[in-house]
C-alpha cells in the first residue's frame, strides 16, 4: 500500500489489557468501521509463531478497510505477514537497514524524542515519525515526556511528517493544536472504550479539528 500523510491521521495502537467482552479482532475490526486511518499491531508478550499469525489475520482485516497495517518492533513478522510496515523505537533494529531489507514501498516508522532523532530517522529513510510521549501514559509510564514545545519544533525540524504519541485524549489532544502533527496516535482512548466505533468516530472528529482539517 503506497504510502501517505493522510493515512497518519487516527492511528490506532492495539493492546491487549481490554479484550475480554470482545477479542482483539473484533476491537480493532470496530476501529476501522469507525474510522481509524491506520493499525499498528503491537504484542510484546506473544511467541513469533502466535505473532505472525495474528499479524496475517490483521493484515486481512485492515486491507478489507483499505486501511495499512503496521507492527510494532518485529522486523521478521512484518514482512512474512504482508504487513504494510513496521514501527521501530530508538533501540530497535536501525531504520537504514529495514529499508535496505524490505525495500521502498515497506512503511517504516520510527520513534523520535529529540530533534537529533528526528532528523536521524529521516536520513535513515523513515517515512514519519512517532513523536512523544506528549503526555504520561499507561502503556508506557517510564517513557521520557516532551513538551508541546518540544514536539512543535521536533516537527519543523523534519520533511517527513509526525504523529503524537504518549497519553492522548479525547480531551487533552487539543493542547497539541498547531503543533505540526498531521496525525494522533491513540491506545486507550480507543479500546478501553465500552462502545469502541462510537469513540472512534468522535476521536477521528476531533483530531480533524487537531491537525486543521
Amino acid at each position: 500500500m503506497k504510502f501517505n500523510k493522510e493515512m497518519l491521521l487516527l492511528y490506532a495502537v492495539t493492546d491487549r489489557s481490554w479484550t475480554g467482552r470482545q477479542t482483539l479482532y473484533e476491537q480493532v475490526e470496530e476501529a476501522l468501521k469507525g474510522g481509524a486511518t491506520i493499525v499498528q499491531l503491537r504484542e510484546k508478550n506473544l511467541d513469533e509463531e502466535a505473532f505472525l499469525e495474528e499479524a496475517q489475520q490483521m493484515t486481512e482485516l485492515c486491507h478489507r478497510y483499505h486501511v495499512p497495517l503496521i507492527i510494532n518492533d518485529n522486523v521478521d513478522v512484518a514482512i512474512k505477514s504482508g504487513a504494510d510496515g513496521v514501527h521501530v523505537g530508538i533501540e530497535d533494529a536501525p531504520v537504514a537497514e529495514i529499508r535496505k531489507r524490505a525495500g521502498n514501498d515497506f512503511i517504516i516508522g520510527a520513534t523520535a524524542k529529540t530533534i537529533e532523532q528526528a532528523k536521524l530517522a529521516e536520513d535513515s529513510g523513515a517515512d514519519y515519525l512517532g513523536v512523544g510521549a506528549v503526555f504520561p501514559s499507561s502503556t508506557k509510564e517510564n517513557a521520557l515526556r516532551i513538551t508541546a514545545e518540544q514536539l512543535k519544533d521536533i516537527c519543523a525540524s523534519v520533511a517527513i511528517p509526525a504523529v503524537a504519541i504518549g497519553g492522548l485524549t479525547y480531551e487533552n489532544m487539543i493542547e497539541i493544536k498547531a503543533s505540526g502533527v498531521v496525525g494522533v496516535a491513540l491506545v486507550s482512548a480507543i479500546f478501553s472504550e465500552d462502545n469502541i466505533y462510537e469513540a472512534t468516530i468522535r476521536l477521528k472528529e476531533k483530531v480533524e479539528k487537531v491537525v486543521g482539517i
